[in-house]
């Protein structure tokens, strides 16, 4: 039996830890929410988003989003949320389980994101620990209740089908996943064949829990992890390529770490010499100020060898009113590539 994490009392008074609240007020915007609640189907382990405020599609909610961690909702708002809002959301939630006596009994999170800090509060139920949640039936370690990242990046999923699906036709292959965070494509690649995955993150706790990850799916070997900044590794992570597939997932701003604006450049310039000859990367980018013109030009300039086969779609509940705002992932391939292998990484990007 797992140990539990104790819950906060929904009507908490506040203080150190409590959310903070907007005054009470009028929750008539929320009613897209509230449906999405409504309608949501049960989902066991899966992690998946429920609602999406943040695509601009529900006047009035683009501070929400809700997310199912398995058996725990996580309600995030970007803003301080009125009390009567809370109290909406939670009523709705007891709704939903009174209709699904067959779920786990109610669990929801509440983090409010404002002014540079994260206040996360427990506001019924128990969250597990551990907490392991799935996608697409691979089991990955998650942790709501430390900071905003959470282990785990849903709207990634499509990103993850495809190296899935591509791998699954090139068995051996050798892959690099840069900015590897809690390497979930890395497990998703050895489930789908491939040889060896090399991860880099410059956070070794992150690096710990993708360790993990893998043993959660019975993978053992096939893959490293360094712990090293990439702007001062590219001996090591050139000695074990070149690569098949080189995947790039890196925060958009991240102070010491990683600047899209400057850094992606750096990166694409070392990417060709990276890649096997038909090797593919995998380009990412979560910034809605930089649309995808702005990575597709970086590549033009940087590593203008490279051939663009398109941009993934995204899971469809993360859709935006603006997809330039949304995530980015695009798809390249190094030159030297078999015709029939391009009629194959095209079919692949299509489907």
């Amino acid at each position: 039996m797992p140990a539990l994490v104790p819950a906060a009392a929904y009507t908490a008074a506040p203080g150190a830890g409590a959310p903070r609240f907007g005054p009470v007020g009028p929750a008539l915007f929320m009613q897209a929410l509230i449906d999405a609640i409504a309608t949501a189907t049960p989902s066991g382990d899966e992690a998946r988003r429920i609602f999406h405020g943040r695509g601009g599609r529900h006047p009035g909610c683009e501070h929400l989003a809700l997310d199912a961690w398995g058996p725990v909702w996580l309600l995030t708002s970007f803003a301080p949320l009125p009390a009567s809002d809370g109290a909406a959301v939670h009523a709705a939630l007891q709704q939903w389980h009174a209709r699904h006596p067959e779920a786990p009994p109610l669990c929801w999170v509440l983090q409010i994101r404002h002014e540079g800090r994260a206040e996360t509060t427990v506001m019924a139920g128990q969250v597990p620990e551990p907490h392991v949640v799935t996608e697409a039936g691979v089991r990955f370690r998650v942790h709501l209740l430390r900071g905003q990242n959470h282990g785990l990046f849903l709207d990634m999923a499509e990103g993850r089908a495809w190296v899935r699906a591509h791998l699954a036709a090139r068995p051996g292959a050798r892959v690099l996943n840069l900015f590897a965070y809690t390497c979930a494509f890395s497990v998703v690649a050895r489930q789908a064949g491939a040889a060896e995955v090399v991860n880099v993150d410059m956070s070794a706790a992150a690096l710990s829990t993708g360790q993990h990850n893998h043993r959660l799916n019975g993978i053992a070997g096939g893959a490293s992890f360094l712990a090293h900044d990439l702007f001062s590794s590219w001996g090591k992570v050139t000695r074990s390529g070149p690569y098949d597939l080189v995947v790039a997932d890196p925060p958009s701003y991240q102070k010491g770490s990683f600047v899209a604006t400057k850094d992606y450049a750096r990166l694409l310039r070392r990417l060709p010499t990276l890649l096997a000859p038909g090797g593919h990367a995998l380009l990412c980018l979560n910034a809605p100020e930089l649309g995808p013109d702005f990575l597709a030009a970086q590549v033009a300039e940087h590593a203008p060898s490279l051939q663009p086969l398109g941009r993934l779609p995204n899971p469809p509940v993360f859709a935006d009113v603006d997809e330039a705002r949304s995530l980015k992932v695009l798809v390249y391939r190094a030159a030297d590539v078999a015709a029939g292998a391009d009629g194959r990484a095209a079919a692949a990007l299509s489907a």
